[in-house]
């Protein structure tokens, strides 16, 4: 059987948020809000501890850091280090409620965030609006989780922005 390529074009909404802080504070902010992701969450979920996983939910966090990666860094090889840095934001459980429905969602699951420091000393956040990424897989169930994501994502970052 031939392998079969196809593609889809999809609108999706990106947002900019311009910071009030300085770049270290909003960095320094973000991490002291957002708990580093419990790899334990994801025994749990593959266990199909269903209790725990609802304990979780109830009193936990509603986002989770799974990592960042310094791209400024990654500009030294054109003469200059710059601030920005790309995020991995998110929550398995979260994630689990939608990829059940469509395992395609995984490739938005967790979340990208970029914050850098422009040419001009603005500080920003970027991402892709969550409902607009996970929209294209036309599932009402994965769509009404992708909205709280929109709410969750955001109130997070404007916390960090100051």
């Amino acid at each position: 059987m031939p392998v079969k390529v196809s593609t889809k074009s999809i609108p999706f909404e990106h947002v900019r948020i311009i910071c009030r802080r300085t770049f270290s504070e909003v960095r320094a902010a973000l991490d002291a809000n957002l708990p580093k992701l419990n790899e334990h969450i994801k025994v749990l979920l593959s266990n199909g501890d269903q209790e725990r996983i609802k304990e979780i939910e109830a009193h936990g966090p509603t986002l989770y850091m799974f990592l960042s990666r310094d791209h400024g860094e990654l500009l030294e090889i054109a003469g200059r280090k710059r601030n920005a840095v790309q995020y991995e934001i998110g929550n398995p459980i979260t994630a689990s409620k939608m990829t059940r429905h469509n395992l395609g969602a995984a490739l938005y699951a967790p979340l990208r965030v970029v914050l850098f420091e422009t040419e001009a000393g603005d500080v920003v956040f970027e991402y892709d609006k969550p409902s607009t990424l996970f929209g294209q897989f036309e599932n009402n169930k994965i769509s009404e989780v992708a909205r709280s994501l929109n709410r969750e994502l955001e109130a997070e970052l404007l916390k960090a922005a100051g």
